[in-house]
């Protein structure tokens, strides 16, 4: 006859409380025996106001180009706001996209409105 026990539990359960917790009521402690209210005494705020305000100007247009080391091949993508999306693979395509990417600054829609805007 072949009897087989069950494997071993791999973990015990847990006991969960039956009623509520009671809170830790220890006081916290401070280092060096600083007072308890401290840092209501000390910076009123440490938010500061944002050192680069904005000024309207966002970006439009992306070039990212991958190189991972020598001897590998590089991968370049071209995204625009205005819809335009390019990838290029090795060495001339990603130059021929750095080239077109920096022709397309020239003539894409989303640019030239915003430089006209702010001549007006």
């Amino acid at each position: 006859m072949n009897h087989q026990t069950p494997p071993p539990a791999l973990k015990s359960p847990t006991r969960r409380p039956t009623g509520p917790a009671a809170a830790n009521t220890t006081p916290a402690a401070t280092a060096g025996g600083a007072p308890r209210n401290a840092a209501r005494k000390g910076v009123l705020s440490a938010l500061r106001p944002d050192p680069h305000p904005a000024d309207g100007r966002h970006p439009v247009a992306w070039l990212h180009i991958t190189a991972p080391g020598r001897g590998a091949i590089p991968v370049a993508t071209s995204t625009c706001a205005c819809g335009r999306d390019r990838s290029a693979v090795g060495h001339r395509q990603v130059l021929a996209l750095a080239e077109e990417h920096t022709a397309h600054r020239t003539l894409c829609p989303l640019r030239n409105a915003q430089e006209g805007r702010s001549a007006a």
